[in-house]
């Protein structure tokens, strides 16, 4: 096994532990997904490994070449990029989660070619927690009326939600304005028992992400390394 990665997948949960602790929370209650972006695919099988939950790609054509490589057999497979409609049909049924719908469209497009599948997939709803125009996922205004509609789509089991920070903001704010809106959506009881992911936090944020009620975070850098 390569240590490097082996170690650093150590000291990340320790820290998920940390966090999680000087919050009250239970880490197991945690899932740490490997963001392997750029890895190969045998440093994907290392992260595996080294205990990660999951790993996580960018890229719908390097998940696809890594996913044929035998790169991610025995750990869930999630993808985390940026989602372009004429990239669905290759993600549907590879990915068991599929992080960064931003729209009723997209989540319309999934559902649509998971029913020809003949399997439901597993998604969450990105929000664009920052507000800036530059960056992807849906407006916090629109989360309730979204949560509804895709809701209602059979193809699709809409998991929870997913966010990323901006760097330029206030990292804190962004953080509880999205547990604010994970805590509002899951009090109303709309799953029932079923389990509700938040997924956010980085390799620069991802204490601060735990602290403030992630569910997931997606850590590269700090498990394999700079690129």
């Amino acid at each position: 096994m390569n240590n490097n990665i082996a170690d650093n997948i150590k000291r990340v949960r320790e820290n998920i532990a940390n966090a999680a602790l000087a919050s009250g929370r239970d880490p197991s209650s945690v899932r740490l997904i490997a963001a392997s972006k750029t890895q190969t695919a045998e440093s994907c099988r290392e992260a595996i490994r080294g205990g990660v939950d999951g790993l996580g790609e960018n890229k719908a054509q390097e998940l696809t070449a890594k996913y044929s490589e035998g790169a991610y057999e025995g750990s869930e497979l999630h993808f985390i990029g940026s989602l372009q409609r004429n990239k669905i049909n290759a993600l549907t049924g590879k990915a068991e989660l599929i992080q960064s719908v931003s729209s009723f469209e997209l989540a319309a497009a999934i559902a649509k070619r998971a029913e020809t599948l003949g399997l439901v997939q597993r998604i969450l709803l990105e929000v664009n927690v920052s507000g800036e125009t530059s960056k992807s996922g849906a407006s916090v205004e629109s989360v309730s009326e979204l949560t509804e509609q895709i809701s209602e789509l059979s193809g699709v089991r809409l998991d929870g939600f997913m966010a990323m920070a901006s760097q330029t903001g206030n990292i804190s704010r962004q953080f509880e304005k999205m547990l604010r809106i994970y805590l509002d959506f899951t009090g109303k009881g709309v799953y029932n028992n079923r389990y509700i992911v938040l997924s956010m936090g980085m390799s620069g944020d991802y204490e601060l992400a735990v602290r403030h009620g992630a569910t997931m975070v997606r850590v590269g850098t700090a498990i394999f390394g700079a690129r």
